[in-house]
């Protein structure tokens, strides 16, 4: 099940983080509070766990993989629900729930243990 390598994770890491980040003006949404600051969270938050997580292309390595990829599942399932959440569902919701489903698979498919 756990068939995507670390490294490759780590490129998924930092481009998906940017989109997060970049999705708010991509998909329309920037003009809606709520909707336009969860994802800012979610890439802020991507970029910087990626930066701090022990593997590939890791800056610092002080993150053991699993937790990171304990976080990418959270950050997934936070980003599927907060349509819903934050009550902006009435308003835009796909661009969340695929950016969020997307980080849940990351999460779950990628291997524990990186090759240093």
């Amino acid at each position: 099940m756990r068939f995507i390598p670390t490294k490759v994770h780590g490129i998924l890491d930092y481009v998906s983080g940017g989109l997060f980040l970049a999705s708010p003006w991509l998909f329309g949404f920037a003009d809606k509070p709520a909707a336009k600051w969860v994802p800012l969270a979610a890439g802020g938050a991507a970029l910087g766990s990626s930066l701090f997580t022990d593997y590939e292309l890791g800056a610092v390595r002080k993150l053991p993989m699993t937790t990171h990829l304990s976080l990418d599942v959270a950050e997934g399932a936070l980003l599927v629900a907060s349509p819903w959440l934050f009550g902006f569902a009435r308003k835009t919701y796909l661009p969340h729930v695929l950016l969020g489903a997307f980080a849940l698979g990351a999460g779950l498919m990628t291997q524990k243990t990186p090759k240093h």
